[in-house]
């Protein structure tokens, strides 16, 4: 039986079926992090979702590309490199390799190419440019900045991405000069896409329209521009991007090409930590090495953000993440068992060989479904154990056995957490 992959898209509010731009090959951009601090764990519970996500697509057998973004030069970064009193690449190059770092730890696979905000800066002139061109964006100077604003009223469909209400449009010109803000509110007003320079300012850049930096509303674009041109099948993220900065991205792009920047938008819901959403006020953020600190492992962090539904908000706490880790221990003393050779003669029952053809039928089924881990390595629990039962009493063969534990380690390529 063959499946078709549906994937949720955000934009349609949909299941849909995947088709590629160009056939069996895939470009997909994923939002990377703000480096101006280490990721959290919420943070990876989205960067582990885009990975099982593309190496479910190659699993598929297609031929992924995949753009990661790195913020590495915003208003947060630059406070908190004055604030340590060290060069902003210092900050963001040793937060990087630590990110690289954790990232393979677990398992995710380094992206084909990890973009950084800091090298496209002609790019985002570029883009800026064709702005200021077209109609789309304004020079105006605010606080002595000769800074660029979007006008949102200019692109017919602004925030369709999030649904935005725009009859509630103030009719007052406003304008938001920062790179990012607070809260889950949208800024109704024109955004900002160049900082102008203002002496005494460290980190700049000498463009053709002069001197300055690009925000990060624009830094995205420019990235995808270097990597694809202005145009990708998927591109991923977590949900706070709904808010505002993926509107933003389309807005911009499609503003210049007329074409939708991708077809497909995909955002992974919170992970919050006993039941609160995690930040620096409350004192309850969570990285990757405070999970080390019971029996578990990486993988068993990577089994844990992956083991739900990626648009269900996930909570952590000790208890369950202790039972998921035990969950895995137990699955995999199972696979140990079906490959384990205990000398005696079997012959496979019609029931066994159906259960093989299981484990391949029964992931994909559930993956196919917008990527249902859960269901799909339930599915395989339940099937694995039958297997073992028919195995203690002599109904499995050699065979079947090594056909089961091929298909296992083909589907823990997307898993990355069975052997």
């Amino acid at each position: 039986m063959t499946f078709l992959l549906k994937l949720y898209n955000t934009l349609t509010r949909k299941l849909e079926v995947f088709e590629p731009l160009e056939k069996g090959k895939v470009k997909l951009v994923t939002c990377g992090p703000s480096i101006y601090q280490m990721p959290h764990i919420g943070n990876y519970r989205t960067f582990v979702f885009e990975d099982i996500l593309q190496r479910y697509l190659e699993y598929l057998g297609y031929d992924v590309e995949r753009l990661l973004n790195v913020t590495d030069v915003e208003d947060k970064a630059l406070a908190e490199a004055e604030n340590r009193k060290i060069a902003l690449q210092e900050l963001t190059d040793g937060n990087i390799n630590t990110f690289i770092s954790e990232l393979k730890k677990l398992k995710v696979k380094i992206p084909d190419h990890l973009q950084r905000s800091s090298l496209v800066v002609d790019e985002a002139v570029h883009l800026i440019d064709l702005l200021l061109q077209k109609g789309y964006a304004y020079w105006y100077t605010y606080r002595g900045r000769r800074n660029v604003y979007f006008d949102p009223l200019k692109f017919e469909g602004f925030g369709k991405l999030y649904g935005l209400d725009m009859s509630k449009w103030p009719k007052k010109k406003r304008r938001f000069h920062r790179d990012t803000y607070p809260s889950e509110r949208w800024n109704r007003g024109d955004f900002i896409l160049w900082h102008g320079y203002k002496k005494g300012d460290k980190v700049y850049w000498d463009t053709k329209i002069g001197k300055g930096r690009p925000s990060w509303n624009i830094q995205d674009q420019a990235m995808l521009l270097k990597t694809f041109g202005l145009e990708a099948d998927i591109w991923c993220s977590g949900i706070d991007s709904t808010k505002r900065h993926h509107d933003y991205i389309i807005a911009v792009v499609e503003a210049i090409t007329g074409k939708p920047v991708v077809n497909y938008w995909l955002h992974a819901a919170h992970l919050v930590f006993e039941g609160k959403k995690m930040s620096k006020r409350k004192g309850n953020i969570k990285y990757p090495n405070d999970l080390l600190e019971t029996e578990c492992i990486w993988n068993h962090i990577r089994f844990f953000f992956v083991y739900g539904h990626y648009r269900q908000k996930l909570n952590f706490t000790f208890k369950d993440y202790t039972k998921i880790c035990d969950l895995l221990k137990s699955f995999r003393k199972m696979v140990k068992k079906l490959g384990a050779d205990d000398g005696a003669e079997q012959e496979s029952s019609a029931q066994a060989k159906k259960l093989v053809n299981q484990i391949k039928s029964g992931f994909e089924e559930n993956m196919n479904n917008d990527l249902q881990v859960k269901d799909a390595f339930d599915s395989l629990c339940g099937t694995v154990s039958s297997l073992v039962e028919l195995k203690e009493k002599h109904e499995l063969s050699v065979e079947d056995s090594k056909e089961a534990l091929a298909k296992l380690k083909a589907i823990d390529y997307v898993l990355q957490a069975i052997f």
